[in-house]
């Protein structure tokens, strides 16, 4: 059994970490609202362009003169998967969700015979995935969230993806991230980035473009030299969004866990008292038997 120094040490201790955790949990509830407005925000933008596209490109497939990000390079076999986590750990399963989907997915396309590469946006990601996949890490990006994320950083992404794609390195990309729900629950999400996806059924068309309205456009110039333009920015639009969900998501996790393990150290703490109070009290019962007995024994 603890003395009761042990235990007194142990109870400050726990009342430390749960002032620790506690104002984690409040940070985290500060950003989250920003986060959570900045998420919501850019959604309908990012949405919106990429049904815009969608339909666009639905007209412009299967031509010859398809730009690249949409037709791709004709092959499958090389798979870019863009894992974005956070920097940071102390946010429940927010990446180790996120991981857990990519293992799921390296390990399908390995059993396809495919080749995969792993792209890192966080540490946490990198520090989990090497454990098993090192040799498919081709490159970390940190700090790419902090202060907040940017569209300048989203860009600087997607011209590092775009460039790979033009060298060869890889056929198809993926960004794995997690889409915001509320501060308890985050949907682990993967979307192809390139080539840009196309609904099924709806390639190889062509004239001009109709709306589920039924209203017709025309686009000025061509729909091949507007994609080629759209296609590299709607790119840099959905990494943005992404960076977005993921930021609100981390600290909606965090919270909740800072939450969860405040709860859980006062639950400690009064059982360490409790402890406490009745080995004190043993002590003393203990103390007044000796005085008794050696009183009789005189």
């Amino acid at each position: 059994m603890p003395s009761l120094k042990d235990l007194r040490v142990r109870i400050n201790s726990v009342k430390s970490t749960r002032k620790i955790t506690s104002a984690m949990k409040m940070v985290a509830a500060a950003k989250l609202r920003r986060a959570q407005e900045q998420a919501e925000a850019a959604r309908p933008y990012a949405e919106r362009m990429e049904r815009m596209l969608q339909g666009l490109a639905a007209s412009v497939a299967g031509r010859a003169g398809a730009p690249k990000l949409l037709a791709g390079n004709g092959q499958d076999e090389t798979h870019l998967l863009i894992v974005a986590t956070a920097d940071r750990g102390l946010c429940g399963a927010f990446n180790s969700s996120i991981v857990r989907e990519a293992r799921r997915r390296i390990r399908l396309l390995l059993a396809e015979n495919k080749k995969v590469k792993v792209l890192c946006v966080g540490r946490k990601g990198r520090d989990q995935l090497r454990r098993d996949y090192a040799s498919l890490i081709v490159g970390t990006l940190e700090d790419v969230s902090r202060p907040r994320p940017s569209f300048a950083k989203a860009a600087e992404i997607a011209d590092r993806i775009t460039a790979m794609f033009e060298s060869g390195e890889y056929d198809v990309a993926t960004l794995i991230f997690a889409r915001f729900k509320s501060a308890i629950s985050q949907i682990v999400t993967a979307q192809q980035l390139i080539p840009f996806s196309v609904p099924a059924g709806t390639e190889g068309g062509a004239g001009p473009v109709t709306a589920a309205s039924g209203a017709v456009y025309e686009y000025e110039p061509s729909e091949e030299a507007i994609l080629t333009e759209l296609l590299p920015r709607n790119l840099s639009v959905q990494l943005y969004k992404a960076l977005l969900e993921n930021n609100a998501s981390e600290q909606g996790a965090r919270m909740s866990a800072m939450d969860n393990a405040t709860r859980n150290a006062g639950e400690m703490i009064n059982k360490l008292t409790l402890t406490y109070n009745r080995t004190r009290q043993a002590i003393i019962t203990k103390e007044l038997i000796e005085i008794v007995s050696a009183k009789e024994a005189m």
